[in-house]
């Protein structure tokens, strides 16, 4: 047997463990899960708590490290002692707080112990330095918006640097050096992968520290970790795994950072059916987060081959909520076919601790290109709008498909019912 074969049947059978073992860990998942999290719209209260308590349990340390406008404390969590520094930061974005919770559970697991990972835990703990910020931006995430209170999107402050938190975050960089940098995000639900229709529940970027786009040994390091990431997490959404487009943001801190030295790995937190407040794509990050973790640990992610990165679909805008195909509408007597494209968005209410569904017509026309989350196919269906109006962009779509005189669907709020009563929130707190 030739070295080069015997070489990769080694790496062959190494990738098939390392498989099974991710596989058992998202298995065991609900053992870690941070119990406080039912649901995304938490806030800075609901976390100190929980950053209470770890500090009180080895081997993890709880330090402030700064505070938001609105003099709201940010802590950084620490664990580990290895010579590999990784900093992880979520909700710069105040409204995208999966990986916050999966960050709390990622620190359940490293407490843990005699549950079949300890040797997972210690090749981790002994060979990297943690430093997690789990909300960056806390008056966001009190109002869950995206911006910070000064109304500054903190991911295009990297320059000017004039919020506290994005301040912050370049003094993190600056003083820890790290070998790598995570900055978790979610996207919005309705990207797909690429042009299959497929929604797109996690997307990772390699960011460029250039116009170029050019590949240094840094951000190599990028695209290898996101290879292994990727490699998990296709056993569990199967082709539903995208490429973030990595066109140069001059303003953005990935970009800089990677710029500034430290490789830098994005993790989008998409949609997923049947899973409005992610708790399927937290269990996601939470093995993603630590398979690139192990990756860096061990250095085991300069086998990938960085092409397998490239090779990853982009996202892509092709999905709608609901699309309706096919319908026919009557205009000054003319029957005109039409699909239309809904999406249902989502309104803070009670005091942004809860929402509501208010839907929109995106589009309508020839949609044949696109695709819906759930489909409504009109064919020999008249759409008519009860109200008496003409069927428009940004109205609520309000109407019924009929067969003659036979009512097929009824949509209130972009949202099928059988009475008038407007549907509830599916998966919304106090909304179940």
């Amino acid at each position: 047997m030739t070295i080069k074969l015997l070489t990769l049947l080694t790496l062959m059978t190494a990738s098939t463990q390392a498989q099974e073992l991710y596989r058992r860990l998202y298995d065991a998942h609900d053992t870690y899960k941070e119990k406080a999290f039912t649901h995304r719209r938490f806030k800075h209260q609901d976390i100190m708590p929980l950053l209470d308590s770890l500090n009180r349990q080895g081997p993890l340390s709880v330090s402030q490290v700064g505070e938001s406008f609105e003099k709201r404390s940010i802590y950084q969590v620490k664990a580990g002692t290895g010579d590999k520094k990784v900093l992880l930061w979520s909700q710069m974005h105040g409204d995208e707080a999966t990986a916050t919770m999966a960050l709390f559970d990622i620190f359940n697991f490293l407490k843990a112990h005699d549950d079949g990972f300890d040797s997972l835990r210690q090749i981790i703990l002994t060979n990297v330095t943690l430093y997690a910020v789990p909300m960056l931006n806390p008056d966001g995430a009190q109002r869950f918006q995206r911006r910070t209170a000064l109304e500054i999107d903190m991911n295009r402050d990297a320059l000017r640097l004039q919020t506290p938190e994005g301040r912050l975050l370049k003094e993190l960089q600056q003083t820890l050096k790290p070998l790598v940098g995570f900055s978790l995000h979610d996207q919005n639900p309705r990207y797909s992968v690429g042009k299959t229709g497929k929604q797109a529940v996690v997307s990772f970027l390699a960011t460029a520290y250039d116009p170029a786009r050019s590949i240094n040994d840094v951000r190599k390091r990028s695209m290898e970790l996101v290879v292994g990431m990727n490699r998990v997490l296709q056993q569990f959404v199967p082709g539903q795994i995208a490429r973030y487009d990595d066109e140069f943001e001059p303003r953005a801190f990935g970009d800089n950072i990677q710029k500034w030295g430290t490789t830098l790995v994005l993790i989008e937190s998409g949609g997923l059916v049947g899973d409005p407040e992610k708790m399927r794509i937290r269990q996601l990050n939470f093995v993603a987060i630590l398979t690139a973790l192990e990756a860096i640990a061990t250095a085991s992610h300069a086998q990938e081959n960085i092409a397998e990165y490239q090779a990853l679909p982009e996202n892509s805008r092709d999905l709608f909520d609901l699309l309706v195909r096919n319908a026919t509408i009557v205009r000054n007597g003319k029957r005109v076919k039409v699909d239309i494209g809904i999406n249902h968005n989502e309104e803070n209410a009670d005091s942004a601790r809860t929402f509501r569904y208010k839907s929109t017509i995106e589009e309508i026309g020839d949609l044949s290109t696109y695709y819906g989350l759930e489909e409504i196919d009109a064919t020999d269906l008249t759409l008519t709008n009860s109200t008496g109006r003409l069927i428009k962009l940004g109205q609520v779509p309000t109407f019924i498909l009929k067969k003659g005189d036979s009512i097929k669907y009824n949509l209130v709020n972009g949202f099928q019912t059988e009475s008038e009563e407007k549907p509830k929130a599916a998966g919304a707190p106090g909304n179940q």
